[in-house]
């Protein structure tokens, strides 16, 4: 995950290390000093699990006593530690806000074990580390074991009111930043403290139970489905092994009740595990557990203004999952902006878009509008906060900063419905009512080679650019629950057939003798003159686990089944 996360690839690569150098406060070269600090908090029921917390502060040099600076909070991607901040905590201090970066619960030199940012725990742990930014005594100290108060910080601004309307003590004007597992904390922080003044998530979950194991069918709100999906083997496996990993000897060593159970997690991610791992679904205990740790089940007590990020390229958490975070905030009326950017957790920025290690508002389009946001809500500035949706679309030529690839709508989706009928022999016909009946039955398999079937356009005549959630109604023969898997892809002259950012609908079927609506994840994506567009249905895909037996589904074809896109002029 990138700086404000870090990507799976690394975090199989790395171990965080469990020596933390001792505290010192130092003037760095941007402008700001620099401590490193440890926080004694409480967290769960009552407050009763106390837990250590390391992170670093910088406060820059203009900020004092009489002279006070807005605050910033900041913690890691899934497997890293405060030190994976430090480009961005940089910045930020570099920018005038005094920030703190710190490892979440269970991370980096932070004790207690891994809560997936649960409001009750990881919520309320960010919460103590907000009253020390208020000014707040007993929270920090200058040594590991908690012997050294640090001093009282009194160079942070403070507010009247909180977002409640009502007066708290220690109540900095603070916000949050940061991606992936560093984005789902600011949704839960937010949820349990009105001190909060604004948020920055970017390539965050919306259910976590659609994240690690979707199911693109059968959903009763935003991305949540009625109906246990496929288990997603290639993230959960790999997040569970980093999550297990990351205190290293000497963290276990120091916190024994880590290795207690399930290994630095709570209990029921190793039965969510071994579940998805060996049935290819989890059980609806698993599911309402994911669930309960995520933003839908919580989005009611969100009321600060919100920037969202989400990633065109990201098979763990999609373009549907900002989506139906973005909708359920602007439904309360909360004031939220949304930007799709080209990276995420399956690929980097695009030129002049972000930059993990060197952020620059004036080069970079989605930094210069997190920042334009920061000022606005925290430091009064009246900046523009920008549009309220934004998207990049990579086929657009340009030098330096990226803002000319990027497009505005007043709201999402901004694409126009246009329906394909899936017709026999392998066509996808732009007249659906004149599709002929046919069927073709593909073999599913819980893992490995499977068989499949496909529709595809004739070849287009001028670009084809589609931006929003592409759907998909289906008609099969089948038995039981089957599980197929949907795709779309972009097929070139020459035959070559690319799936777009490697996005796969999983899609368990309830009832096989009902049609099926299939959301696929959102796509921003231009099919160019002379591509083809086609849908595929495979029974099996290498990065999930599908149903325990194979056996035989008919998909047929024909008036009724069809693939609808949003497209834009």
């Amino acid at each position: 995950m990138r700086a404000f996360v870090v990507s799976v690839a690394v975090l199989l690569l790395t171990t965080v290390a469990a020596v933390i150098p001792s505290a010192s406060a130092a003037p760095g070269p941007g402008g700001y000093r620099t401590t490193l600090l440890y926080f004694s908090v409480h967290t769960g029921p009552n407050r009763a699990t106390p837990c250590t917390i390391v992170g670093e502060l910088r406060v820059p040099n203009s900020a004092t006593a009489r002279t006070r600076a807005p605050a910033m909070l900041t913690t890691n991607g899934f497997g890293g530690s405060y030190k994976t901040q430090e480009p961005t905590a940089k910045y930020l201090a570099s920018q005038g806000y005094v920030t703190l970066s710190y490892s979440g619960l269970g991370f980096g030199g932070s004790s207690c074990k891994i809560t997936l940012d649960s409001p009750g725990n990881d919520g309320v742990a960010a919460s103590q580390l907000i009253s020390y930014l208020g000014g707040a005594r007993g929270i920090a100290f200058t040594d590991k074991a908690l012997r050294r108060p640090a001093p009282v910080l009194d160079s942070v601004r403070r507010d009247r009111v909180a977002h409640d309307g009502r007066p708290h003590a220690n109540d900095p004007r603070v916000g949050m930043i940061g991606g992936s597992y560093g984005g789902g904390i600011q949704f839960a922080a937010a949820s349990v403290d009105p001190r909060i003044d604004t948020i920055v998530p970017l390539i965050t979950w919306n259910d976590l139970s659609y994240s690690l194991a979707p199911n693109s069918t059968s959903a009763f709100s935003g991305v949540s489905s009625r109906v246990p999906g496929a288990s997603k083997t290639s993230y959960t496996t790999d997040l569970f092994e980093t999550g297990v990993k990351n205190p290293g000897r000497a963290g276990y060593a120091s916190d024994p009740a880590r290795a207690v159970g399930c290994p630095n997690f709570v209990a029921f991610q190793c039965a969510a595990i071994t579940e998805g791992t060996l049935t290819g679904q989890l059980s609806q205990a698993s599911v309402n557990s994911f669930r309960a740790t995520s933003i839908t089940s919580y989005v009611d007590r969100i009321k600060v203004p919100v920037l969202l990020g989400q990633g065109q390229q990201d098979t763990l958490f999609d373009l549907n999952e900002g989506l139906a975070t973005y909708r359920a905030l602007r439904a309360r009326g909360v004031e939220t902006k949304m930007i799709w950017h080209y990276w995420g957790h399956s690929g980097e920025p695009a030129p002049g878009e972000y930059s993990d290690d060197a952020p620059d508002r004036t080069t970079q389009y989605e930094t210069g509008r997190i920042f334009d946001w920061l000022d606005h809500y925290l430091k009064d500035s009246g900046a523009d906060t920008g549009p309220r949706f934004s998207y990049f679309r990579n086929w657009i030529d340009y030098r330096g900063n990226a803002r000319p690839a990027y497009a505005t709508a007043d709201d999402v989706p901004k694409g126009a419905p246009t329906t394909f009928g899936l017709s026999a022999g392998g066509r996808l016909v732009s007249a659906p009512a004149r599709s002929v009946p046919g069927a073709t039955t593909i073999a599913t398999a819980f893992t490995g080679r499977s068989g499949s079937a496909s529709w595809t356009t004739g070849t287009l005549a001028s670009p084809l650019d589609v931006v929003g959630i592409p759907t998909m109604t289906l008609r099969v023969r089948a038995i039981g629950q089957p599980v197929v898997f949907a795709k779309i892809y972009d097929v070139a002259p020459n035959g070559a057939a690319t799936l777009i950012n490697d996005l796969v609908a999983p899609v368990r079927i309830a009832n096989p003798a009902a049609p099926v609506r299939v959301t696929f994840p959102g796509l921003v994506h231009r099919f160019a003159a002379g591509h083809r567009l086609q849908v595929r249905v495979t029974g099996s895909d290498p990065g999930f686990r599908g149903g325990l037996l194979g056996q035989p589904v008919t998909l047929l074809s024909g008036p009724g089944q069809s693939l609808t896109v949003p497209v834009v002029d």
